[in-house]
């Protein structure tokens, strides 16, 4: 009663995965992923215990498949299992177990250039196909995209008992808060009538705190933006005493205060240059 994707983008070489269910908190059974193994989904009867397994047999260098094989050798509840697994590398398998195809609905699995679907318990046949072509086509971040591909997946009829929860989770080496952590997004929506819109919703919010600025949105602060933003600033009691030039030391030190109050963290600059997504932002909460 749940159905979820897993996507590789060999460019940036991240992997991710996202999931919708109706069934409150989701994510946190479903999505399993680290940035030096891979991603791995459990759900239909999730066994969590298979996502630190099997990311711990894709270090070793365990296949997809292989993956998926020792998992369910030993499992007395394989029939109601349904897994999907896919490698650093983007190389992907899925397993469902047969009891599962006894259930209300259509279940399966589907495959795609970079992405894998799997579903249970859908309205019709054509979600899987709907979720793997919206995110094989779309463009933008892997999150987006995955995002979109879930979108595509209701759209085309879901599950039939509808939507509560959702979730999107990417890895990739070097990323994360600081470029530490190693998880780039990780977001869950616990119970929600909208869960998609929210999941939307909070990951414009994250790129904004855990994302550094792209170059090309960085713009030269001109005589308008630093007019705003000083005023804002000396209202906010962050500027007292301006400085003589267009954007100076002291307009420099008040704006990095606060981005650091507003939750910009990775886009506090130290010099007159302001990323253009973040004043779009400013502008739409401060006015």
């Amino acid at each position: 009663m749940t159905y979820s994707i897993i996507g590789h983008d060999p460019e940036t070489e991240a992997i991710g995965g996202a999931v919708q269910s109706k069934f409150p908190g989701v994510a946190s059974i479903v999505l399993h992923g680290d940035a030096t193994a891979g991603m791995i989904h459990t759900q239909a009867f999730s066994n969590p215990d298979h996502g630190r397994d099997g990311l711990d047999l894709l270090r070793l260098g365990a296949t997809p498949k292989d993956v998926i094989s020792i998992l369910t050798r030993g499992d007395r509840s394989e029939g109601q299992r349904q897994i999907a697994v896919m490698d650093l590398a983007g190389t992907s398998a899925h397993h469902t177990g047969a009891e599962i195809g006894t259930w209300q609905g259509e279940s399966g699995g589907l495959q795609g250039a970079h992405s894998i679907a799997i579903g249970n318990s859908l309205s019709n046949d054509g979600v899987l196909a709907a979720m793997v072509e919206t995110f094989e086509r779309a463009t933008g971040d892997l999150a987006t995209r995955l995002i979109a591909a879930l979108a595509a997946g209701r759209d085309a009829g879901g599950e039939f008992r509808g939507v509560q929860a959702a979730g999107v989770l990417v890895v990739k080496a070097g990323g994360g808060y600081g470029g530490r952590s190693g998880r780039m997004v990780d977001i869950q929506v616990y119970d929600h009538e909208s869960p998609i819109e929210e999941l939307v919703r909070c990951y414009q919010l994250h790129r904004l705190s855990y994302f550094p600025s792209n170059d090309a949105d960085l713009v030269p602060i001109d005589a308008e933006t630093a007019g705003y933003l000083r005023e804002l600033l000396t209202r906010l009691d962050l500027l007292r005493t301006p400085s003589d030039d267009l954007w100076g030391e002291a307009e420099i030190a008040a704006m990095a205060r606060f981005m650091g109050q507003e939750n910009y963290d990775n886009r506090i600059r130290d010099d007159a240059l302001i990323d253009t997504e973040v004043l779009k932002d400013i502008r739409a909460r401060h006015g």
